[in-house]
């Protein structure tokens, strides 16, 4: 058994290399069968610190997580300050560290153990804004301002003041600080802020001049409307929120399985084949303000989490998912997540990434293999297959859900039949020669 799978692993690995020989690859290679885990350091541990969070990575290692994505951990901005701690998002300092969360020597430590353990890092990036009280305040033409010369802030957001990216100076310091944090520090990468708040043609400069010395770097843009052109050049990765609240319909009643399939035949028209779509049920948003993945999808849940690893993209796992967190995370004050050894949902992310890993259909664009509808009888049936066919290797998967809260029946087109109870799937594969 050991020598049969060596001799599988060891297909995949000449598959991949063949595929990588004859397509362009546009994303780091280590990427392709990742899986991002959003790290939300001040309520990951009842510490709140990058010492404490260094606990965490061999529980992490051991799910299967490949990237670390790491909230804002700049220092916070006193004034207008929301609640007690204040929002990440309102840096006054981009390159420095928050004394809640430690020093710059004990995030260090954290980087250079997640990276001895095969991790990659990257730092939430707020590019769009600074805190009203940041040093950049001061320099004139750096931030917009009213007529009156107040400084302006963007919808309820009263704790940050809006940059004026018409500024060269100004854009000139952001990619200073950011290339402080690739050069300096040694992350891998960044997930962008409000991405399609900020002018494209900067990520463009930006991001092109950062890849210049690490070609090997991921990027994350928190947007989807803009994903066509953040894409083209600066991004990997992009937020599927569109796709995320179908899920919550479905799970709630409001949309249908037909609607998702809508969904993809748009996206497979309007956005980049290659662009990777970040799949998700819950991040720091959703969880606080929208309430967690119980809240929005009561039983259907743990079925969505497995949508994520089968359609095309790459899943997100946010603080908490896999240690029973059941309740709403305060944005601005301590509140640490719940934990439950015995809580099951651990044992089922671990298992989807085991099989994300071992079926490159399911990889990201464009080494990943396309979705395929497959016909059904059943309406609440969601049928898909990604069949992947390489010089060495032939890999299919398919995946039989039942989006309903009734148990139901289904013969597909292929003739087989399936009898699934609420919220239930069944996920097969197959590997074999290639031709």
């Amino acid at each position: 058994m050991a020598k049969k799978k060596a001799l599988l692993f060891a297909l995949t690995l000449l598959t991949f290399a063949s595929c990588a020989e004859q397509i362009e690859l546009r994303h780091p290679k280590w990427a392709y069968d990742a899986t991002i885990y959003e790290l939300n350091t001040r309520q990951a541990t009842p510490e709140g610190t990058f010492r404490a969070a260094e606990a965490l990575l061999p529980t992490l290692k051991e799910n299967g997580i490949d990237i670390i994505w790491v909230m804002p951990c700049q220092p916070i901005g006193q004034i207008t300050r929301k609640g007690t701690l204040g929002s990440y998002y309102s840096i006054i300092d981009y390159c420095a560290i928050n004394p809640e969360f430690g020093t710059r020597a004990d995030f260090e430590h954290f980087l250079a153990k997640a990276h001895k353990m095969g991790f990659k890092v990257i730092l939430d990036w707020v590019a769009n804004h600074t805190a009203p009280d940041s040093e950049w305040t001061k320099n004139e033409g750096w931030h917009y301002r009213d007529s009156l010369g107040n400084l302006m802030v963007q919808y309820d957001w009263t704790d940050i003041s809006k940059l004026n990216y018409d500024n060269q100076d100004m854009r000139n310091e952001m990619l200073k600080a950011m290339h402080w944090w690739m050069d300096s520090i040694g992350i891998d990468g960044f997930r962008c802020d409000v991405a399609g708040e900020v002018p494209t043609d900067f990520w463009n400069w930006a991001m092109g001049d950062l890849r210049l010395t690490h070609p090997d770097m991921f990027t994350l843009a928190e947007d989807e409307d803009k994903a066509q052109e953040l894409t083209e050049t600066a991004f990997d990765m992009y937020y599927g929120w569109t796709l995320h609240k179908l899920m919550n319909g479905v799970a709630q009643g409001k949309n249908t399985v037909e609607d998702l399939w809508d969904y993809f035949a748009k996206a497979d028209t309007t956005i980049r084949p290659e662009a990777i779509r970040m799949n998700f049920i819950s991040n720091h948003d959703e969880n606080s303000w929208a309430g967690t993945e119980f809240e929005r999808m009561g039983d259907a849940a743990k079925l969505f989490a497995a949508f994520c690893y089968i359609v095309p993209g790459m899943p997100m796992i946010y603080t908490g998912q896999l240690s029973g967190n059941h309740h709403r995370l305060q944005f601005f004050e301590k509140d640490t997540i719940d934990t439950d050894e015995a809580y099951a949902q651990a044992e089922l992310y671990k298992n989807l990434n085991k099989m994300r890993e071992a079926n490159k259909a399911l990889f990201s664009p464009e080494v990943g293999a396309p979705m395929e509808r497959i016909a059904c009888d059943n309406e609440h049936i969601f049928a898909c297959k990604r069949y992947k066919q390489g010089k060495h290797l032939m890999n299919e998967v398919i995946a039989v859900m039942n989006m309903s809260a009734e148990p139901q029946t289904v013969t597909l087109e292929t003739g087989e039949t399936y009898e699934l109870g609420p919220w239930k799937s069944e996920i097969s594969f197959r590997t074999g020669k290639g031709k």
